[in-house]
């Protein structure tokens, strides 16, 4: 399965911020949107990602505030990205060798959307199956 599998399934929604609005604007963006991190991108070149544990590691843990601390001060840098055309293996591979959780999908300076840990975990689990499907039909000698 590819990356952009995925995305067909999940949908190549990109929600981003700038990185000059407060860590608390984020947030609210975060919650409106039910995602747990944002491209921060400033005139449409990705700059960083801005993530819940962001805000959990660089904000409640060092006591500053979610309003007067702008993106650009917590937001991860040094963007590891994804092409459309890679596959699933290679994601869990970053993934996990980076310790990362979100894998911003670029080809030619288009972001196409954002992958995330669990939506590779879902898309292993489910090629799984169907693994799992074909070699009981195998067994079995029934057609799937």
């Amino acid at each position: 399965m590819t990356v952009d599998q995925i995305l067909s399934i999940k949908g190549r929604q990109i929600f981003s911020i700038v990185s000059t609005i407060s860590v608390y604007d984020a947030l609210k963006v975060m919650g409106e949107k039910n995602v747990g991190a944002l491209l921060v991108m400033d005139d449409d070149e990705i700059v960083g990602i801005l993530s819940e544990r962001d805000y959990a590691r660089k904000i409640v843990l060092k006591e500053k505030t979610s309003k007067g601390t702008l993106v650009k001060e917590i937001m991860g840098t040094g963007i590891i990205t994804v092409k459309p055309t890679d596959n699933i293996d290679f994601c869990m591979g970053l993934m996990s060798g980076r310790r990362i959780r979100h894998l911003p999908v670029v080809e030619d300076n288009v972001v196409f959307g954002v992958i995330s840990i669990g939506d590779v975990v879902k898309a292993i689990i489910e090629m799984q199956k169907e693994t799992i499907n074909h070699l009981d039909a195998y067994i079995n000698g029934t057609q799937v």
